[in-house]
């Protein structure tokens, strides 16, 4: 919703000002112009994607409308989840959470977490880590590594939609040239016409200049920005989970690995010391009742 109302202000204050110096909207529609630059666009992306990065973008494009950020719940759900596992490992032992691994989405300790849950790749990340200490005996500094490739592939992944709406910003403008440029041969075909007509002519060429710089700028622009944005979000959500997931095999206290985990949040959805210490309370009263 969030976007839209951003696309709205970008229309709304570009007509309010050509409206306030009396400009005619009419002149500004140009079907063929768009044509040009949307089709142009369209092929070019086609070009320069293989039909899954095309796909991915398409996906990715419908999935801005619905994106909801991460809030402090959310991060508050994952450190429960963390403390929830490990916790259950230091009382019933570390093959007592094998059924919750091999079956995740059905696990009762993860159905407690509905927020998490929905988090495919984080819920997958989170049983095939335990899923390798159970069956290796990795270092802290080797699940870390590991951890962090798995993380930074997925990031790699998420951006391949925002690098290519970023060279379709990047190519709008020049698309919007080409499209005026195509006006004014039009145009040149016209030489005899009244000076009237010629001025039509010109100003609905330069229209496509006009949208090209719009279309880059205003629009798929900072879409692509969104898109980076989700992903750099995503990184950071999934490196609290690496955090504690590491901390964990490192031998570091439960508490503590929560701990290094919460500070990692970012400042915005961070939960208080006091606050996560209340909500690891209301867990742990939970689970030995």
């Amino acid at each position: 919703m969030f976007i839209l109302i951003g696309y709205f202000v970008v229309i709304g204050m570009i007509t309010l000002g050509y409206l306030w110096e009396h400009g005619n909207l009419s002149l500004l529609f140009q079907p063929a112009e768009l044509v040009i630059i949307g089709g142009g666009a369209l092929g070019s992306m086609m070009v320069a994607s293989s039909p899954k990065v095309f796909k991915r973008v398409l996906e990715a494009t419908k999935g801005l409308f619905t994106h909801k950020s991460y809030e402090s719940k959310d991060y508050i759900e994952l450190l429960l989840v963390g403390n929830g596992i490990i916790d259950k490992i230091k009382r019933e032992g570390l093959r007592s959470i094998e059924p919750d691994l091999d079956k995740p989405q059905k696990s009762k300790l993860f159905r407690k977490f509905p927020r998490f849950s929905k988090n495919l790749h984080a819920l997958n990340l989170l049983a095939d880590s335990f899923r390798i200490i159970s069956m290796t005996k990795l270092s802290g500094h080797q699940m870390d590594a590991l951890l962090e490739a798995e993380i930074d592939n997925f990031h790699e992944e998420m951006m391949g939609p925002s690098k290519t709406m970023a060279h379709v910003a990047d190519a709008l403008p020049a698309l919007g040239i080409v499209a005026a440029v195509l006006g004014i041969v039009i145009t040149m075909t016209k030489i005899n016409e009244p000076a009237e007509v010629l001025g039509h002519s010109i100003g609905a060429a330069m229209v496509g200049t006009f949208l090209g710089i719009l279309l880059a700028y205003g629009f798929v622009g900072p879409m692509a920005k969104k898109l980076e944005a989700i992903a750099d979000e995503e990184k950071e959500y999934l490196n609290v989970l690496k955090t504690i997931i590491v901390s964990f095999v490192s031998g570091v206290h439960p508490k503590l690995a929560i701990e290094f985990g919460r500070i990692l949040i970012p400042d915005m959805d961070r939960p208080a010391f006091l606050e996560m210490e209340k909500q690891l309370r209301i867990a742990s009263k939970a689970t030995s009742g």
